[in-house]
């Protein structure tokens, strides 16, 4: 894995809106996940398993890595995949050993296929329509005559964490005073999240804490266009932009376009230097801080820290 993952951290650096993704199966669907959160995969031996009481069905338990232990969760049980591997004579099961959130889990599946390499701006949004059924995917891409379905791991780990679920829940720094809510009230905001859990539980918590006005996109090139339409209006209208936008928050892993890509763009491309660009990503580590910082963001975080998110968009907003 070593020099695939080095492959990705080339890709992500340059903001060239591609990566990689692990196609893998539940029965005869493709799903995929990106390989950036992919640390090993392994065989799955069942011996190795420790059952859990009172657990959710899909969580088979705790799961033994070198010597460690690991939540295991069967992602064929969670997304409600009829299909057995019992259907495929000979096929053997394997885990999907994941690191993300500072946080490392398994996902048992029936079989994997191979890496692929595309571009964000292939990858299709998940229809708005599915929001109210809670979507555990993040959108789709068409490779090779069949539809892979890209996985939102997060969703499913609030799903079975209840701690991870609750961080969106938890009152904002600042949320009784008054004069706080006020100051906060006047600013603009942007976020960039296509993961629909997170994105209405980063909304719920900021206007909370006062920051009323937001506006959300599903993915990274609607987030550009619309920056680039208030570039151009404030361009005509002689007035500053931060009038109308004074910070961006945004995901890395999006549909059409990456939220590296995007934050190059802005300060690159737009030459808005004056808007600042928080990056808040469950991919957030000690390398990927470098690679936020190569281009231009003025801060990251990694999921779900709300309330570090809140003080950071406070230092940003509401020095004056």
């Amino acid at each position: 894995m070593s020099q695939q993952q080095n492959h990705q951290e080339i890709l992500l650096e340059s903001g060239t809106n591609e990566m990689e993704i692990m196609e893998f199966f539940l029965g005869s669907q493709s799903f995929g996940i990106n390989v950036h959160k992919l640390r090993e995969i392994i065989p799955y031996e069942e011996e190795k398993t420790t059952t859990l009481p009172d657990s959710l069905p899909s969580v088979l338990g705790l799961f033994m890595v070198r010597g460690k232990t690991i939540p295991l969760i069967s992602l064929g049980t969670h997304l409600q995949r009829r299909e057995s591997i019992e259907a495929a004579p000979g096929a053997r099961r394997v885990v999907l050993v994941c690191e993300f959130n500072d946080q490392v889990n398994g996902f048992l599946v029936d079989g994997v296929n191979q890496i692929h390499r595309v571009c964000w701006q292939d990858v299709q949004p998940m229809s708005s329509y599915l929001d109210n059924y809670h979507p555990r995917f993040t959108g789709s891409i068409h490779i090779d005559q069949r539809d892979i379905l890209i996985v939102d791991l997060e969703h499913i780990i609030a799903e079975v964490d209840p701690e991870m679920g609750m961080a969106y829940d938890r009152p904002a720094p600042g949320a009784g005073q008054a004069d706080l809510l006020a100051r906060r009230g006047q600013v603009s905001l942007m976020i960039a999240e296509d993961s629909t859990l997170i994105r209405n539980g980063i909304l719920k918590v900021l206007t909370a804490a006062g920051y009323s006005k937001v506006v959300s996109f599903v993915d990274g090139e609607e987030c550009y266009r619309a920056i680039h339409a208030l570039k151009t209006q404030s361009q005509q209208s002689a007035e500053p932009i931060q009038k109308h936008l004074q910070l961006m928050i945004t995901d890395i892993e999006m549909p059409k376009m990456d939220g590296l890509t995007l934050c190059r763009k802005v300060k690159e491309e737009l030459g808005l230097s004056e808007v600042k660009v928080l990056i808040f990503s469950s991919l957030v580590n000690e390398q990927m801080a470098l690679k936020c910082g190569s281009v231009g963001a003025d801060g990251w975080l990694s999921k779900p820290q709300i309330p570090e998110l809140v003080q950071l968009i406070d230092g940003f907003c509401l020095q004056s």
